[in-house]
C-alpha cells in the first residue's frame, strides 16, 4: 500500500503531507521522517464542525464543549503522500540551479559498520549488496540487513554500491565562556520555569471552571430537593387538615345521633332540621357551659404538633444558650436526614446512649431523646441503645420531623413567643 502519511521517527507524530513534515521539523527540530501506511485520523464534530486528529483531541473537545458526536472522515481525507514538492511560480530557475549544484557535488560510498559488513560477506553476500543493505536498514543489525535484502532482492540496483553526497566539514561551534554558558543555562531555566507556570495557571483555570460547574449543579440539585420537600410538607399538611375535617364531621354526626336517641327515649318527636336551625339558643350558666365543653372529645395532637412543642420546650429551657440549642437541632436534623436518605443502613438507626458526643449534643438536653422517640426510636432491652427498627420507618414522619427542625433552625422567633 502506498504511503498515506509521514511518521516522525523522533516523536512518533503522524503527518499528512510533506508540508506538515516541514513545519513539524521547523517547530520541533526533528529530521527523521519515514513513509507510513497509517492514516491520520480526521474526526469531524457533528455539532460545530471542528476537525480532530486523534482521540485525545476528541476527548478534550468533549470536555470543553460537551459535544460527543464525531463523524469519521479519515478515509475521505487520506491521500497518498507526494514526496516531491512542486516548485512555486518563479522558483523553477532557483531549483534548477540548486539541482545543478547538487549534481556537481561529489558522491561517495557511505560508511557502514565494518564488523557487520564482514559478517554479511562471510554469509556469501556480495560487498555491494551487503553495503546497500546496511545503509538502507540504518545498520542496526545483521538480521535487519538480511531482512532488507530479502524484501528488495528484485531491485535492479541491489548490487550497486549506494552513493551519497560527501559531507562538508562543519564549521566548529563557537565555544562559550563560563559566564556566557552560565547566562545561557539561566535563560533556559527561566524559560522552562515560565512554561511550567503557564501550564499550571492553565490547569488551575480548568479546575476552577470545573469547580464552578459542579457548584452550580449542586445548587440546582439542592433547590430541586427543597422544592420537593416543600411540596411533600404541603401535601402532608393538607392531608392532616382533611383528616381533622373528617374527624369533626364524625363527632358532629355522633352528637346528632345521641341527641336523637335521647329524644326518642323521652318520647319526644324527632327534631326537624329547620326547626333546630331556627330555634332560639338557650341561656346556659357558665358552669354548665364548662360542663358541656368537658363532655366533648378532645382532638389528639398530631405528631407534627408534638414535635413542634418538644422543640419549643428545648428552645425555652435553654434560651440563654442559643448556640447549644442550635447545635442540638442540627444534630437531630443530621440523624433524621441520614435515615431518610439511607433507610436500609442500620448504623444510622442505632445510637449508643453512652456516646460522649451524643450525650453532649442530645442526651443531656431535656427533650432531645423525646424528639427521637416521636420519630419512632425505642430503647432496646439493655437500655444501652436507642433504635429505630426497620419495620417502623415512616418516611412521611421523618420528612415532617426534618421540616420542623429546619423551621426551628431558620426562624429566629421560634419558641420566643
Amino acid at each position: 500500500m502506498a504511503g498515506v502519511s509521514l511518521e516522525c521517527r523522533d516523536c512518533g507524530a503522524q503527518l499528512r503531507s510533506v508540508e506538515e513534515a516541514q513545519e513539524h521539523a521547523e517547530l520541533k527540530g526533528h529530521t527523521n521522517f519515514a513513509e507510513s501506511t497509517t492514516r491520520v485520523l480526521n474526526l469531524i464534530c457533528t455539532t460545530c464542525g471542528k476537525p480532530c486528529r486523534s482521540h485525545i483531541e476528541t476527548d478534550l473537545h468533549t470536555k470543553r464543549t460537551g459535544h460527543a458526536q464525531f463523524a469519521d472522515k479519515t478515509s475521505e481525507a487520506a491521500k497518498p503522500v507526494v514526496l516531491e514538492s512542486r516548485p512555486a511560480a518563479g522558483e523553477d530557475e532557483a531549483m534548477a540551479d540548486a539541482e545543478g549544484q547538487k549534481a556537481k557535488e561529489e558522491l561517495v560510498v557511505p560508511e557502514v559498520n565494518k564488523d557487520l559488513l564482514a559478517e554479511l560477506e562471510g554469509m556469501g553476500f556480495p560487498v555491494a549488496r551487503a553495503t546497500r543493505a546496511l545503509y538502507c536498514s540504518k545498520g542496526g543489525s545483521v538480521e535487519e540487513a538480511v531482512n532488507w535484502i530479502v524484501e528488495h532482492e528484485d531491485d535492479p540496483d541491489i548490487d550497486e554500491l549506494p552513493k551519497v553526497a560527501a559531507r562538508k566539514a562543519e564549521p566548529p561551534k563557537p565555544t562559550l565562556t563560563p559566564e556566557e554558558a552560565k547566562a545561557k543555562a539561566q535563560a533556559l531555566v527561566e524559560k522552562a520555569r515560565r512554561k511550567k507556570e503557564e501550564e499550571e495557571k492553565r490547569a488551575e483555570r480548568e479546575r476552577e471552571k470545573e469547580r464552578i460547574r459542579i457548584g452550580k449543579e449542586l445548587l440546582e440539585a439542592k433547590r430541586i430537593e427543597e422544592d420537593n420537600d416543600r411540596k411533600r410538607i404541603i401535601a402532608l399538611r393538607k392531608a392532616e387538615k382533611e383528616e381533622e375535617k373528617r374527624a369533626r364531621e364524625k363527632i358532629r354526626q355522633k352528637l346528632g345521633e345521641d341527641k336523637a336517641e335521647r329524644r326518642r327515649k323521652l318520647g319526644l318527636p324527632p327534631e326537624e332540621p329547620k326547626a333546630a336551625a331556627d330555634a332560639v339558643p338557650l341561656v346556659v350558666e357558665p358552669f354548665e357551659k364548662e360542663a358541656k365543653k368537658s363532655t366533648l372529645p378532645v382532638r389528639p395532637a398530631t405528631k407534627a404538633e408534638q414535635m413542634r412543642d418538644c422543640l419549643r420546650s428545648i428552645k425555652q429551657t435553654y434560651k440563654e444558650d442559643d448556640a447549644k440549642v442550635k447545635r442540638t437541632f442540627q444534630t437531630l436534623l443530621t440523624y433524621i436526614g441520614n435515615i431518610a436518605r439511607l433507610p436500609s443502613e442500620e448504623k444510622f438507626r442505632k445510637i449508643r446512649l453512652t456516646n460522649a458526643s451524643f450525650q453532649e449534643r442530645v442526651g443531656n438536653i431535656e427533650g432531645g431523646i423525646r424528639f427521637l422517640e416521636l420519630c419512632g426510636f425505642e430503647r432496646d432491652e439493655t437500655g444501652e441503645f436507642i433504635i429505630l427498627s426497620h419495620g417502623k420507618i415512616d418516611l412521611i414522619l421523618l420528612n415532617t420531623a426534618g421540616a420542623e427542625l429546619n423551621s426551628a433552625i431558620s426562624n429566629p422567633f421560634f419558641g420566643v413567643l
